[in-house]
């Protein structure tokens, strides 16, 4: 990132919403569950399948966890009265890791036994590098009690992945593979595309071989191909893999991949936290920050441009 684009990501929150707004409107349903159903409900008819996120992350109180949980549980409600292709991820913090892990761990047990109930699933997200070992364990509470529709999510930029990989390997767990959004510090993680490249295929191979469901989740051509050629290699039926996108990026990419044969699922966030989420997206992508708020400089600066 250069000096220039780094400064421009600082600035953000100075963004005016309307251009955040205008921004994400393609990578959010909306702010309404009606909304998420609706878009799940076209992603089906394009033959993809769905995971929603209700948007709200690290919140303050139990409250606030609650009724984060109370919202999946509408999601889900949903997903089985109207015979949707969909599951749900959910962020620990959202459910109260850092504010009561026995809470939080109370609030994804409860999704998990619905999902049970309905043949849904629950996906665990995984988040910065303080909360891996509280999230593993959370996953391994829940398997340890039978749980099985439940899964997790490991980041190939983290040094520690492959052996979180062999630790699980007992579970045959279900696990989105993706190259990890949190900026971490290089003794934490690796920093350079090729490496993180490299790593997300070794993840791939060692997740392959130890029989876990593999979600390959990227937008990235090379990897892409990759998970292609290891799927091939190892005769992998539909039914023992799948690639995720997010909603909005690379639409022709899922399309072909659907064409292929090829099971695709699509990140469909939604809710009334849409900013701190934007904003939180633009900063993980820093050339499109710069862009968006030098345009909005420009358009101060110079009064009519653009128009």
């Amino acid at each position: 990132m250069s000096v220039v684009e780094r400064a421009l990501v600082h600035a953000l929150p100075l963004l005016p919403r309307a251009t955040v707004r205008s921004f994400a409107s393609p990578y959010i349903a909306g702010e309404t569950l009606a909304d998420a159903c609706r878009v799940v409900e076209e992603l089906n008819r394009s033959g993809k399948a769905a995971t929603v996120d209700v948007l709200g992350e690290e919140v303050e109180t139990l409250g606030e966890a609650r009724a984060l949980a109370d919202a999946y549980v509408e999601v889900l409600d949903a997903v089985r009265e109207r015979g949707l292709d969909a599951h749900v991820s959910v962020k620990p913090t959202g459910l109260g890791l850092e504010v009561d892990r026995e809470l939080c761990r109370e609030n994804v047990e409860r999704l998990v036994r619905l999902a049970e109930r309905d043949g849904s699933f629950v996906r665990i997200d995984m988040e910065d590098a303080r909360t891996t070992d509280a999230t593993l364990d959370l996953y391994r509470r829940l398997r340890a009690d039978g749980l099985e529709r439940v899964g997790v999510v490991l980041q190939a930029r983290l040094r520690r992945t492959l052996d979180d990989i062999a630790s699980l390997a007992p579970l045959a767990p279900n696990v989105r593979l993706c190259k990890g959004i949190y900026l971490e510090p290089p003794e934490v993680s690796f920093t350079r595309s090729s490496e993180i490249r490299a790593a997300f295929v070794r993840c791939a191979e060692a997740l392959l071989e130890s029989g876990a469901y593999v979600a390959f989740a990227t937008h990235d051509d090379a990897l892409i191909q990759e998970a292609k050629r290891l799927v091939a290699r190892h005769r992998l039926p539909t039914e023992r893999y799948e690639f995720q996108m997010l909603l909005g990026v690379r639409e022709r990419a899922a399309d072909a991949l659907v064409r292929e044969g090829h099971r695709v699922r699509v990140y469909v966030p939604f809710g009334e936290r849409w900013y701190e989420y934007s904003l939180r997206r633009l900063r993980e992508n820093p050339r499109v920050a710069a862009r968006v708020t030098a345009d909005v400089v420009r358009r101060i600066a110079l009064p009519g441009a653009g128009r």
